[in-house]
Formats: C-alpha cells, sequence, structure tokens
C-alpha cells in the first residue's frame, strides 16, 4: 500500500511472526507512515468516511450471511485503547457496534471456564465487536500474578487457539491488537491524570502497582504472541506512544478486515417499480 500517507501496507509491517520480539519494538515510532500527526489526523478521517461506508454494508447485509468482526484490544493500563473505541470504531454507525469490556470476573463467571463469559459477546452476523481487554487477561493477569498454575495456563493457550479457530470459521474475522507504549510513555501519562482534575476520574491506583511488574507482563505478552498467533486469528503489535499514529493503523487493519469481507448492499425483496408507482399514488 503506498496511499493515504503509508509506504508499506500496516497489515504486513505490523503482524506479529515467528522471529518477532516484542523487545524491539520501538514505542514511539510510526512504521510505514510518512507523516506527520496532523498527516495521521487527516488520514483518520479520511479513511474513517471509508470504513464507514463498508461497516454499513457489513451492517446491511447482516441478514444475509455470516460475517462479522471482532477487534481485541489488548495493553497495559494508559496505552490508549479507549481513545480507539472513541476515534475510530465511534466514527461508524454505534447500531452496528458492539462493545465489552472485560473487568475482575464476578462470582458467576468464576463458577464457569474462563472462555464462558467471552462467548456470549461475541458479535452477532453484521456487527464489529469490540473487546476492551478479553480472554487474553486470563492468560496475562492469570500468569503475572498467579491467579492459576503453570498447566492451567497451557491449558488456556491451547483453549484459546481452538476457541477462535471455531469462530474464524463461522464466519468472524478477528483483528488482535497490542497497543504497545513503554514505561516512560505510560508514567508521563499517569502524571497527567493526578495534574488534571477532569482526569482524575481515570487515574486508578492499582496501575503504580502492575507498573512494578513492568517486566513481567512484557514476558507474559510475549508468549502470548508465541502460543496465540495463528494464521486464522495473527496478532498486531501497534506503537502507541504516538496517539494518533496507533488510532490511524488500527483503523487500517480494521478497514482490511472489512475489505477482506467485501460485504455488498443487499438486493431489494421487493418489486422497484411496483413500489414506485405505489408511493406515486399515496
Amino acid at each position: 500500500m503506498k496511499t493515504h500517507g503509508w509506504t508499506h501496507d500496516p497489515v504486513d509491517l505490523l503482524r506479529v511472526d515467528e522471529e518477532f520480539s516484542l523487545s524491539d519494538v520501538d514505542s514511539a515510532s510510526t512504521p510505514g507512515f510518512t507523516g506527520d500527526k496532523a498527516d495521521g489526523e487527516q488520514a483518520l478521517e479520511g479513511r474513517g468516511q471509508v470504513l464507514g461506508n463498508l461497516q454499513e454494508r457489513l451492517f446491511a447485509s447482516r441478514g444475509d450471511g455470516t460475517a462479522s468482526v471482532l477487534l481485541v484490544l489488548q495493553a497495559m493500563d494508559t496505552a490508549g485503547k479507549g481513545g480507539i473505541v472513541r476515534h475510530v470504531v465511534g466514527g461508524v454507525d454505534p447500531q452496528g457496534v458492539e462493545l465489552a469490556a472485560f473487568k475482575k470476573p464476578t462470582p458467576e463467571e468464576l463458577e464457569h471456564d474462563f472462555l464462558w463469559r467471552i462467548e456470549k459477546h461475541l458479535p452477532a452476523p453484521g456487527f464489529i465487536g469490540v473487546f476492551d481487554r478479553s480472554h487474553y487477561e486470563d492468560v496475562l493477569i492469570g500468569k503475572v500474578h498467579a491467579l492459576a498454575d503453570a498447566a492451567e495456563i497451557e491449558r488456556r493457550y491451547e483453549a484459546i487457539n481452538v476457541f477462535e479457530q471455531r469462530i474464524t470459521a463461522t464466519g468472524t474475522r478477528i483483528v488482535k491488537v497490542m497497543l504497545n507504549i513503554s514505561r516512560d510513555e505510560q508514567k508521563q501519562r499517569l502524571a497527567e491524570r493526578l495534574d488534571r482534575p477532569d482526569k482524575y476520574w481515570k487515574y486508578n491506583p492499582g496501575d503504580v502497582d502492575e507498573r512494578l511488574r513492568w517486566d513481567d507482563y512484557m514476558a507474559a505478552y510475549q508468549t502470548v504472541f508465541e502460543r496465540t498467533a495463528t494464521p486464522e486469528a495473527p496478532w498486531y503489535v501497534v506503537p502507541a506512544n504516538r496517539k494518533w499514529y496507533a488510532r490511524l493503523a488500527v483503523q487500517e487493519l480494521l478497514l482490511d478486515a472489512l475489505e477482506r469481507i467485501d460485504p455488498q448492499w443487499p438486493a431489494a425483496d421487493y418489486d422497484i417499480e411496483a413500489e414506485k408507482r405505489r408511493l406515486e399514488a399515496s
């Protein structure tokens, strides 16, 4: 791809492969995009119109097929998941979007297998589903905080692969994104939340506790990529120190998924000319 400011297709540049190492990612970089923030914001707006059209076609065709898209957003705190939801997904018709934010499991959810609560929020045909955190919490937090033993974590990796293979086989395209910010950038963003009264509500003292386990989380993410990046459901690691770039890159990943589906406007299930005559006479 050499349009809209991109010199290379971000789908190829950001996809995790067998040789991928998270430690090699420059969180402040803008792989494949030559422009600056202003160029990125302009491209985001222009491509947003294309995204909106494809999403409307997907939603309109929901009665004719099984296609849907699932965007999985994983990241350390402050990495910009909310900004992706607002500025990328928020630009399409909300009636065709299903958003699920997964928090600490409830007592009822803990009585079931970890994928039970995830299954209930999979997008219906014609919809874009967004997971703000996801089933990957159960192998990330579970591993870092030793909430499950090693054998159970291993079982979960395989269960995730089987689960994702099944849902992709039934028509859901999965776009798994890790927004990768640096530890220093996270510190600056947390500090900003403490300096601005309008951001106090976004600050969680527990985020500082999790920072102390940064290296453990990075190692856990690396294992996730090695164990669950599959041809059916690849991972994409998006440098996220520059919010504008992260939003633009995720937009392109969503566009790629929708373009591969290539949803079509449904044909009329009525006699068009007859309806024109009826309307004229009414």
